[in-house]
């Protein structure tokens, strides 16, 4: 759902896609800038990003879940895991590309929504007194945490919030990648997952809650941490989605499926150095980040990344310009 309308052509993938990312020899650029992370046993993405140079894997761990600071009290308190997740990262990306999220585009995606809400609500109606709480419902929908995200932000840029069950990561990499490509501008990706509890959790098993945000810019803006070239294939696929090289990262690649961004994270390591530019209104000094370092000679690293409906990604990751 689009909150806002956006400046230029507007992206709807049955125009757009077709001629830009599918086949072998038309690829998209965008530039990474930003990173955010929180998952079982993962705080932030300084951490992964040490652990994945290491070769090293997380200490599987239930999510710590942060109080989203940026909102005001009273949203403070309605807050559930979703929208705490989403903010979390939301913020982490921001704040390492220096950028200012007033003006930035937005995609959220999660293959589920918030599981715990989704739970109160089936017990409501199944109850006698079926009078549903108002802030339950608003908290529903599945752009409840963009809604959070761009009103703690005072934002009025464009959001877009979908879903694609467990290729859910890939449709909203798509998306975003997409966009970038059209307006020429910087996009907030965001994607997330949180458990249902039972019985729901027997027919939709999802470990933790999880969340990955990356903030994708326009080749042009230069630096940041990698850039990604993307090109979309359709069946047969050459080649399975990209495992994780560490066993504890594979582990929740599989359990969660906004996890699947870890495969593309591990790439990201491989050539992440300081950031040489920041994004922000007016233009502000430039943002180092102390855990990247300058990319060795290394050759691109390619990931597939599963794309709704039997689609792939195929992401070829090299260092900055």
């Amino acid at each position: 759902r689009r909150n806002s309308p956006r400046r230029g052509p507007d992206p709807k993938p049955d125009r757009l896609l077709a001629p830009k990312l599918m086949g072998h020899d038309t690829r998209l650029t965008v530039g990474l800038h930003g990173v955010g992370l929180l998952g079982p046993g993962i705080a932030a993405w300084p951490q992964v990003l040490e652990l994945m140079r290491a070769g090293q894997g997380p200490a599987l761990a239930a999510t710590l879940l942060p109080t989203p600071m940026r909102l005001p009290g009273a949203e403070r308190r309605r807050a559930g895991a979703a929208i705490k997740v989403a903010l979390a990262v939301a913020d982490e990306a921001v704040l390492q590309a220096g950028a200012d999220p007033q003006f930035l585009a937005t995609v959220f995606t999660a293959s589920n929504g918030e599981g715990a809400n989704c739970h109160n609500l089936c017990e409501t109606l199944a109850s006698l007194d079926r009078a549903v709480s108002p802030t339950r419902f608003t908290n529903s929908v599945h752009n409840a945490a963009a809604g959070y995200w761009h009103i703690a932000v005072t934002s009025r840029a464009a959001s877009t919030s979908l879903c694609g069950y467990d290729t859910s990561f890939g449709a909203g990499l798509l998306e975003a990648v997409t966009q970038v490509a059209t307006t020429h501008e910087a996009v907030l990706l965001v994607a997330t997952d949180t458990p249902y509890p039972e019985p729901l959790n027997a027919k939709r098993p999802v470990r933790d809650n999880f969340g990955l945000a990356l903030l994708l810019t326009p080749p042009r803006m230069g630096g940041g941490l990698a850039q990604l070239h993307c090109s979309l294939r359709g069946a047969p696929h050459e080649a399975p989605a990209t495992h994780c090289r560490h066993a504890g990262f594979e582990t929740l690649r599989r359990w969660l499926p906004a996890a699947a961004g870890l495969a593309l994270l591990e790439a990201v390591a491989e050539f992440a150095r300081p950031l040489t530019r920041a994004l922000t209104r007016p233009p502000a000094r430039p943002l180092t980040n102390p855990l990247t370092h300058p990319a060795a000679a290394r050759r691109e690293q390619r990931v597939v990344v599963d794309c709704p409906p039997a689609l792939q990604l195929h992401i070829d990751v090299t260092p900055p310009c």
